[in-house]
């Protein structure tokens, strides 16, 4: 899978043109062997779903509320998101975790509601650099999934992606190494959690994602596809990363 994030950006105009472009790439470019979610703003969802379900691509929302209606001004349900034709929902981004204080245990129940609607979670963990450097990462990691997965919940309904928080709009990505070892603690806890097991998960890494450094990247073992913010923003950009699994 190699999901774009496209975070607080663009306007309408912007949306059906970037859309649009991506859509041509993949109608001349050839069908690349992976997934294709899309994630752009809420407002835009209900505009962009047509060219972007209309060219085989999945729409993916970048927060939903833990409840399905009521009082929640400035919030979109699960239902909402699956109304306008979303198929995922990106969950725990390290940017809400810091800029709206949401904790594992609130991330966890709008996992869970996301479950409830019939959407796809992508649920987001990661360490600070202070965290990475104090020997702390594989506890941090360990600790946000367990505190971010509901009790149900399958492989087959939740993706997991590694975000090193430091890594995220940087331009660093952490080394090989390190990313293959976090994908394989993240793939085993994952695995001891859930009685369904690990078979089938899907572990995507982001940060720093590029056109110049996915294919290093996507043939770490362990790397099932990307979460790709900044570069997703560019059609032709986030078409190399997709294409990498067409080479």
């Amino acid at each position: 899978m190699v999901a774009a994030n496209w975070k607080m950006n663009g306007l309408r105009r912007d949306g059906r043109d970037l859309a649009r472009a991506l859509a041509r790439l993949k109608g001349t470019a050839g069908e690349p062997a992976c997934d294709i979610v899309v994630c752009p703003p809420a407002a835009l969802l209900f505009e962009l779903r047509d060219d972007l379900l209309g060219a085989g691509m999945a729409l993916g929302g970048q927060d939903c509320h833990a409840e399905d209606k009521g009082a929640h001004t400035g919030d979109i349900s699960a239902e909402l998101l699956a109304d306008c034709g979303c198929e995922y929902v990106i969950l725990g981004h390290s940017e809400r975790r810091a800029n709206h204080g949401e904790t594992s245990a609130l991330i966890s129940a709008k996992v869970a509601a996301a479950r409830r609607a019939g959407l796809r979670a992508i649920l987001c963990v990661g360490e600070s650099e202070a965290e990475r450097d104090a020997g702390r990462a594989l506890a941090v990691v360990g600790e946000q999934l367990r505190e971010s997965l509901p009790e149900a919940g399958t492989s087959a309904e939740i993706t997991i992606a590694y975000e090193p928080v430091w890594a995220i709009g940087t331009g660093r990505t952490a080394n090989a190494a390190d990313i293959g070892e976090m994908h394989m603690h993240i793939r085993q806890l994952f695995g001891q959690l859930k009685t369904g097991g690990e078979s089938g998960l899907r572990v995507l890494y982001g940060g720093s994602v590029k056109a110049e450094n996915a294919s290093e990247i996507l043939t770490i073992a362990g790397v099932d596809g990307a979460l790709v913010g900044g570069a997703s923003l560019s059609a032709e950009s986030f078409w190399n990363i997709c294409a990498h699994y067409g080479r």
